[in-house]
Order: structure tokens, then sequence, then C-alpha cells
């Protein structure tokens, strides 16, 4: 028996002294309203109406019982008004500052879908990492190493020229003796990357293979990057969706696989769960995996 249910029949038939016009009341059938208290009546024992052709009239026990149902009844009510208030207050997520606003409104979109409000924070590694430690916003999508990643980007390079191969070696950047004093073309790293675990690596690679310092640049954003690259040689270290979006060709590295890893960083263990599992795919098409929600076997391997 649905008790909130049984009692709300109870206090609307009480309250008019009629099945018939508390049962209109509570937006039930008579014969709903009928079963409900019968079966409240079965359940405790007692009668709670004495029934007449014309009207009904609580018991004693009936009114003994009347302000608890009430009370009951209150609470309930309240509960459902406070429900859907929580369902309407917003919840800020940090989000990458790489997510066009297209795919931020899907998200967005998507969340409603699931009673989820979202009020999105784009922000960089750094600053989402610390918004989410100070608890100024409820969750986070932070940057971690590749083998702690829910969603896992593959990295690359794109240029404006289509390099007519599969792979890109960044040890092709280095000048050679006949042109030293030429420009020697650049890798920029946005902001999104400037993280240990794709920043390091790829300096380290940098060194490995001879470039100069200044071949590996961190740029101030992902707009003026772009910018260097679209009016250059140089080339952008980005997703295959991001070179899309851009108008360049992206290419694997050669000597280096590098993959984006995110994870959900929140106060609440809580919220941290609920994003991770309603979420996976819309938020894997705002960071660009491969397959909305790329599976752990069939991401690029590399390590961080």
């Amino acid at each position: 028996m649905d008790v909130v249910a049984a009692c709300k029949a109870f206090v609307a038939v009480s309250g008019y002294g009629s099945f018939t016009v508390g049962a209109a009341a509570a937006r039930i059938p008579q014969s709903v309203a009928s079963r409900r208290v019968a079966a409240l009546e079965e359940h405790f024992g007692a009668r709670l109406f004495d029934r007449s052709s014309r009207s009904v009239t609580l018991t004693p026990f009936g009114r003994e019982i009347l302000p608890s149902a009430r009370r009951l009844v209150e609470l309930a009510e309240a509960m459902e008004h406070d429900a859907e208030r929580a369902k309407l207050r917003p919840f800020r997520l940090a989000v990458p500052a790489i997510g066009t606003p297209r795919l931020l409104a899907r998200l967005v979109a998507d969340g409603r879908r699931h009673d989820l409000n979202l009020d999105l924070h784009p922000a960089a590694p750094s600053e989402r990492m610390e918004l989410a430690r100070t608890l100024e916003v409820r969750a986070a999508l932070v940057a971690v190493p590749l083998n702690e990643g829910v969603w896992r980007v593959p990295l690359g390079l794109a240029g404006n020229a289509d390099p007519r191969t599969s792979t890109i070696y960044v040890e092709t950047l280095r000048a050679g003796r006949a042109n030293r004093d030429a420009r020697r073309r650049c890798i920029w790293i946005q902001p999104e990357d400037d993280v240990p675990h794709v920043r390091d690596r790829m300096i380290r690679l940098r060194d490995a293979v001879g470039l100069q310092p200044a071949q590996v640049v961190v740029a101030t954003s992902l707009v003026a990057a772009a910018a260097e690259v679209i009016d250059s040689t140089d080339l952008l270290l980005c997703s295959p969706s991001q070179a899309d979006e851009l108008g360049l060709h992206w290419r694997p590295i050669g000597e280096l696989e590098l993959v984006r890893g995110y994870d959900v960083a929140a106060g609440l263990r809580e919220d941290a769960q609920r994003i991770r599992a309603l979420l996976p795919a819309a938020i894997g098409r705002c960071l660009g995996t491969l397959g909305n929600d790329m599976p752990s076997d069939t991401v690029p391997s590399g390590g961080a």
C-alpha cells in the first residue's frame, strides 16, 4: 500500500465529507479514493469513516489519526516541492575552454534530460583544479595522465599544408646546415596542453631530436596559437576535432603518442559519480574523444 497516497485520499474525503467531492479535489477517480481509504482502514484494523448514502463522517479513530495524516501529506508535498527546486538548482561544472558553443549547448541540453541544470564555466587546466579544490564549482573536468583518464583524446600536429603522409615526425623540423639562418618551424602548445604529462613529454622529444628550445612554444591562448599556425608553416599540437574546426590538416606524431586524459573532480563523491554516469557521451563530444566516449581498449597508448 502507498501510505502517502492513501493518506491524501483520506484527508481529502474528510475535508469535504464526501468521497465524490474529495476524490475530485484530490484529482483521482472516486473508486480509487474508496479503495485507498479501505486499504488504510485494513492496514490500521479500524474504520476511518461512518458512511451513509448522503455523506461520510469521521469515526473517533479517524479523528484521532487525521492530524498525523495531514502532517504526512504536507511533508510529502514539501518534499516534492524541494525535489523540483533541486532539479532547477544550477550545477556549476568547470570545463576545458576548448569546446565549441554548439557542443557546449548540446552538453547543457543533455544534462537537462537527466534533471541536471548545468552551469558551465570554461577554464584552463590549473584553474579548473583550483575551482574544484576550493568548491567554487560542484565539479570540474580535470586533466589527468592517460592511465587515469575516463575520457581520452588523441593529440597530434596540425598545419596549413597537407603533409601527404600518415604521420608527422618532429625531427623533420630540425634545421639543416644549408638553411640555418632560415626561420625555424615551431610547434605551438595551447593552454589546455600546458600540463606536465603532455608539455614535458613534448619538450623531452624536442631535446631528443635536436630542436632548438624556441621551436616548442606554449601559447597564451588557443586563438593565439592557431593564428601563428594559420599564417605560417608552424604546427599546432591539438586533437583531430580541433584541427577540423580550424581547417587544419592533422596527423599523429611519429615519435610519440600523446593523449589528453580527463576525469571529474568534485567536493562530493556522488557529484563526481553523477557526472561520469549520466553524461559520458556528451562530455566526450565536447572534449573531442574518438567515438564520443572512447572505450579504454580503443585509445592510443603511450602512458603519461
